[in-house]
């Protein structure tokens, strides 16, 4: 076969082999360009399977690490908050060290904590390797990820390399449930930590093809602002988490010491560690424009909230990841624990979500030169609204049913046409010089979504939960309040997350009729549905109101926005 001569072709032939196709600039030159959009778009991939692996086998990992749901609860929470305490700082850290230098010692820190996480014996040491260690690992490399896409490509080349890694974000997603369910069932969860690490330390070494800019030395971290940052998101996140054991504001199981419960003024705990929050998230605003005023560098610059696109962009970033981060807890704690599947029949119950999601990560990608980014987005808010709805309407005691499958797939068709565009959106709503910084507010946005999507539907779904089989057994006539006091006792530290058939043995241990445990089982499982139901409308509440911040997203992206709404 002949090589047509025409200066499209990419490869000549040599004139003293004229069998062999010579060395070609041009083709090596693109290879290594659009190499780096492969090394970013795989470490991308890894950041966002982690925590959807862990979401679908949580009853397995609770089991292996002798632990419960609400310490998994605690462990993915976390996890996410960790991210979103620090990740301001990683990209910090990432201008003052230079974004390729802190990718790979994110890469190298991350790769140690999936390491220590799938060695984990038990609990605290999965909290120091997967909540710690791989959270601080992932606050180098998420800002560092989106500055070097913003480094290394420029104009349409740069549009397609977000769009790409929005792709990627939404095939992690969509795959994280499938492969956990797989590796979890047919051996075990650690190996996924084990693959992680070495797939980091490929990452490692592929990076030096990745082109940086200089790093700024001279750069000053103010430790006062990484420390109220930290501290206020944790102190609000910690609260949230907290609801459902110690209640929002009416105090149900307050912690004591001694024999005095802390609840000062009646008020719970909760309450106070919120509002202490906000406080000091305020307090860490007002030490940002001070720093600007006597001329030092904050860790972050306030007024990018200026730029209507920027907070359209991260607030759609919380909400999309709130959503997700909500479903992919409850819906697998439900099916898991209540249902008695096992972490791959999870994920095949999710798999319509993951279908969604790959499909319309490509077909959002695609759009993005054809269609407003803003409608696209827009569409994919409404969308993922509209799946909620059909999944509500299809919620029975086996989640079984095509609407509970469309309801998933349509869900993860938003989630994949908003994933293809925010980042875009958000990187280009400022200049280059602010991309570490962007990339920071990012993935902090992302991560807060999801720490209090998991904190506050978890926290909801599981008091409400408690509170359902507490009036099952209270309103059961057929218990006496002798009977009532052993049941209460039986159930200690069992309940709220235990199946229906689980609800009915302890009922009799607690010395209820055979024929009262199956009643207040049948109680317990109605309300199971309940709130299950009322967790997901939580959601689906927020996506609504997600759209009415998004009036602010640009009608076409590449050109870096106006430092103001207009």
């Amino acid at each position: 076969m002949t090589i047509p001569e025409s200066p499209r072709n990419h490869a000549v032939r040599s004139t003293s082999h004229p069998h062999v196709l010579a060395y070609n600039p041009d083709i090596v030159g693109r290879v290594k360009r659009w190499g780096v959009l492969v090394i970013l778009a795989v470490a991308q991939f890894v950041m966002v399977l982690d925590s959807t692996v862990m979401n679908v086998s949580i009853s397995q990992v609770a089991s292996d690490l002798d632990t419960t749901i609400t310490g998994m609860q605690a462990a993915i929470t976390f996890y996410t908050l960790t991210m979103a305490a620090f990740m301001l700082t990683g990209g910090k850290l990432g201008d003052r060290w230079g974004r390729a230098r802190a990718f790979r010692i994110g890469a190298v820190v991350y790769g140690v904590g999936s390491l220590v996480t799938a060695l984990s014996p038990n609990l605290t040491v999965l909290l120091l390797g997967w909540s710690l260690v791989e959270g601080l690992g992932a606050v180098l490399v998420i800002p560092a990820i989106a500055a070097l896409a913003a480094i290394n490509y420029d104009g349409r080349a740069r549009v397609t390399a977000f769009s790409a890694l929005g792709a990627v974000t939404g095939l992690a997603a969509a795959a994280g449930p499938l492969i956990g369910g797989l590796v979890t069932t047919y051996a075990s969860w650690r190996f996924v930590f084990v693959g992680e690490t070495i797939v980091m330390i490929a990452i490692l070494l592929a990076s030096r093809s990745i082109k940086d800019v200089a790093a700024d030395r001279s750069l000053r971290i103010d430790v006062g602002s990484v420390v109220l940052s930290a501290g206020g998101m944790a102190l609000v996140v910690f609260g949230v988490l907290q609801s459902k054991t110690w209640g929002w504001f009416v105090p149900l199981a307050p912690p004591k010491i001694g024999s005095v419960e802390i609840a000062p003024l009646g008020v719970s705990p909760v309450t106070y560690l919120i509002l202490l929050g906000a406080i000091v998230l305020w307090w860490f605003g007002q030490r940002q424009r001070r720093l600007v005023e006597t001329g030092r560098v904050p860790l972050l610059k306030v007024s990018l909230f200026r730029i209507g696109a920027l907070r359209s962009g991260l607030s759609g970033f919380l909400v999309q990841y709130f959503a997700i981060a909500s479903l992919f807890f409850v819906i697998p704690v439900y099916l898991q624990t209540m249902q008695g599947y096992d972490a791959l029949g999870t994920g095949v119950k999710i798999l319509p979500l993951s279908v969604g999601l790959i499909v319309f990560s490509a077909v959002g990608s695609w759009l993005t030169s054809r269609r407003s980014a803003r409608r696209i987005a827009q569409t994919g808010q409404a969308t993922m609204a509209t799946g909620l709805l059909f999944v509500l309407v299809a919620i029975r005691p086996e989640l079984a049913g095509w609407p509970f499958a469309i309801g998933m797939f349509v869900v993860g068709a938003g989630f994949g046409l908003l994933a293809s565009q925010l980042g875009n959106v958000n990187m280009s709503a400022v200049e280059r010089g602010d991309s570490s910084e962007v990339g920071g507010l990012q993935g902090t946005f992302q991560n807060l979504g999801s720490s209090f999507g998991t904190a506050v539907v978890g926290s909801v779904f599981i008091l409400l939960l408690a509170g359902g089989f507490t009036t099952a057994v209270s309103e059961n006539t057929g218990i006496s309040a002798e009977q009532q006091a052993l049941v209460t006792t039986a159930i200690e530290g069992a309940v709220p997350i235990v199946s229906q058939d689980e609800a009915e043995r302890l009922v009799r241990e607690g010395g209820g009729s055979a024929e009262v445990a199956a009643e207040v089982a049948q109680d317990y499982a109605d309300s199971q549905i309940e709130a299950l139901q009322q967790a997901i409308f939580i959601v689906f509440a927020l996506l609504v109101i997600s759209l009415l911040l998004s009036r602010n997203l640009p009608a076409r992206v590449g050109a870096a926005a106006s430092t103001d709404d207009g």
